[in-house]
């Protein structure tokens, strides 16, 4: 493969929102180390399984998005390599099967030690993340990526990652899911505020499209409040130390891209804070951790 090749892979994988990936595991396995259950082979599995599928749903959307002709030459986010021509449909068809399959064979491993609940778990999370935009009723054209995403790229995600290392759930790893998919779904937000005019356009019915671009910026305000609303509840009701509240650092950061949320006009600028969105995810996961570990 040559290092083109290679480079327009690696943009088709979008790097830019693997943060909503490792946050969860990174979150679930703070906690486990916390309560002394952490298992270092369960964690790096769950994390290159997360990774898997994460790169996997990201090849399905491209394909998909091209089949229903979602993508077309008025898209103002990032470029889709398959609609560019850059990839053959076949190929990145391929590509989300290789993905999905290897998450699968690497999640047997976590089957073997967490038994039939983790193979659940994991079958819905890899059939759900092709039917985000895949088969007759996709999630993303529905009005429901936003629900997926909150449940599955947070609270089982996060969830989960806790179970395989401790083989026991966890409250403490409920209410951190909480503000992990929050945060996870407001990449998608900022996703769907920036594509609204072309989404509708093209028949994909995301929540910016059914209820409009305000609420999608209340949805935002909102989901960042949920996050930072956990912190203090490890602290007051879970009597974690005071470290818990470091991600408390970031949120000048988050008032700054609400701000940017509600006043901005022009969509393109809004793939910039789509970046920074995740970034501030992975950040806020990471202090969240940190404080967890420090406890």
């Amino acid at each position: 493969m040559s290092q083109n090749k290679f480079k327009i892979w690696v943009e088709a994988a979008r790097p830019k929102t693997l943060a909503a990936a490792f946050t969860p595991v990174l979150v679930g396995a703070s906690i486990a180390w916390n309560d002394q259950l952490l298992s270092f082979d369960a964690t790096m599995i769950a994390l290159l399984c997360a990774f898997l599928i994460q790169i996997g749903t990201n090849f399905a959307n491209d394909y998909y998005d091209f089949i229903k002709g979602a993508d077309t030459e008025e898209r103002i986010g990032f470029q889709r390599a398959t609609a560019s021509g850059l990839i053959s449909p076949k190929s990145m068809l391929n590509a989300t099967i290789i993905s999905m399959s290897l998450a699968f064979l690497f999640g047997l491993y976590l089957v073997w030690i967490g038994g039939w609940i983790v193979l659940v778990i994991g079958l819905l999370s890899l059939l759900f993340g092709v039917l985000y935009t895949g088969g007759p009723f996709p999630l993303g054209y529905n009005g429901l990526g936003d629900v997926f995403v909150f449940i599955f790229f947070g609270i089982v995600a996060v969830m989960t990652t806790y179970y395989v290392n401790a083989l026991e759930w966890s409250e403490a790893t409920f209410w951190a899911s909480l503000a992990i998919g929050a945060l996870c779904t407001n990449i998608l937000v900022i996703n769907n505020l920036r594509d609204v005019e072309q989404d509708a356009k093209a028949g994909k019915k995301t929540l910016g499209v059914l209820i409009g671009e305000r609420a999608l910026k209340w949805e935002y305000t909102i989901m960042l409040a949920i996050a930072y609303a956990i912190p203090p509840h490890f602290y007051f009701r879970l009597e974690y130390e005071i470290w818990v509240f470091l991600p408390f650092v970031l949120l000048p950061i988050a008032i700054l891209q609400t701000n940017k949320v509600w006043t901005e006009t022009d969509k393109k600028k809004l793939n910039g804070l789509l970046e920074r969105t995740a970034r501030f995810m992975a950040l806020f996961g990471i202090l969240f951790a940190v404080g967890i570990i420090l406890n």
